[in-house]
């Protein structure tokens, strides 16, 4: 049986995972990322562990694999990685093509994330969707006609750094305002000195002040989506991430801002979901991403 490997490169794990056509994961490993976590020692560490998960030979015809930054346009080059050592236009997809005889292809992790939701997850009955994931940042990725869309230069999707408020905190990107300033787990933490769980925990108890900053907090989340809804009226927005677990308290406040300040004929028939595949959706679109450079699936 053909079957491709999906990678999800992380800060402090590498996740990985053997897929068939049918989203089967018949295997699965996660292994440490190398402190520190230079190009080199990764891709050793990525070999070792595509070695244990492919032992028949000619079993898997490809490797997906999730970056945590962006990857350039012909998903070859990781051009950054978030809290790796030293990544700058790496060239992955060679290096990992040359130690394993394996046709490679790499992306953002967050693009990564809504492949997988698409496939497999919230997303896998609709065609044009968002996903945002909220965690330590805000990242996205953008599903359109069925098909990842990734922009000139394979950029696009950075949904979280669009501006709601012109004069709000200023952004490690250079913006100033931007929804990741406003919905971030480091939000959460500036806003209150506490953790969303702890936050969410609370306001579960009847606390009235987490209660009210979840509402707050579904606003400017619902500010940032209509300005997403207005240029890709999605059939649907899957929320994931961390804070995704806390939905329940922020998702009213979400799609009243939403009924507010969107046109009924840019949000027709609009669902808001949460993501379903957790910390697997990474190596579940990565392997996704296998399959669609590749023209098996």
């Amino acid at each position: 049986m053909t079957q491709v490997i999906g990678i999800d490169l992380g800060g402090t794990a590498i996740k990985l995972g053997r897929f068939s056509a049918d989203g089967i994961c018949h295997q699965s490993l996660t292994v440490p990322t190398p402190q520190p976590a230079t190009p080199e020692a990764v891709l050793a560490a990525m070999v070792d562990a595509i070695s244990e998960l492919n032992p028949v030979e000619n079993a898997v015809k490809a490797i997906g694999l999730g970056t945590p930054g962006p990857a350039d346009a012909t998903g070859r080059i990781a051009r950054v990685a978030i809290n790796l050592k030293n990544w700058q236009n790496v060239p992955l997809a060679d290096w990992l093509e040359a130690k394993t005889g394996l046709p490679t292809i790499l992306a953002n992790d967050a693009n990564c994330a809504g492949l997988g939701e698409a496939w497999l997850g919230a997303g896998r009955h609709f065609n044009n969707l968002i996903l945002l994931t909220l965690g330590t940042g805000v990242g996205g990725a953008v599903i359109l006609d069925g098909k990842l869309f990734s922009g000139h230069q394979g950029a696009a999707g950075e949904l979280g750094l669009i501006t709601i408020n012109p004069d709000g905190p200023e952004c490690n990107s250079g913006n100033r305002g931007s929804l990741e300033q406003y919905v971030s787990v480091q939000a959460i933490r500036r806003e209150t000195g506490l953790e969303p769980l702890e936050l969410a925990n609370l306001a579960k108890s009847g606390d009235a002040k987490a209660i009210e900053y979840w509402q707050n907090y579904g606003r400017y989340l619902g500010i940032g989506l209509a300005s997403l809804i207005y240029v890709l009226t999605p059939e649907a927005i899957i929320i994931g991430g961390g804070i995704s677990a806390g939905a329940e308290f922020f998702l009213p406040a979400v799609i009243a801002e939403i009924e507010r300040r969107v046109l009924p004929s840019s949000r027709e028939d609009l669902q808001l979901l949460v993501a379903e595949l957790g910390n697997q959706a990474g190596i579940v679109g990565a392997a996704k991403l296998a399959w669609i450079k590749c023209n098996w699936a």
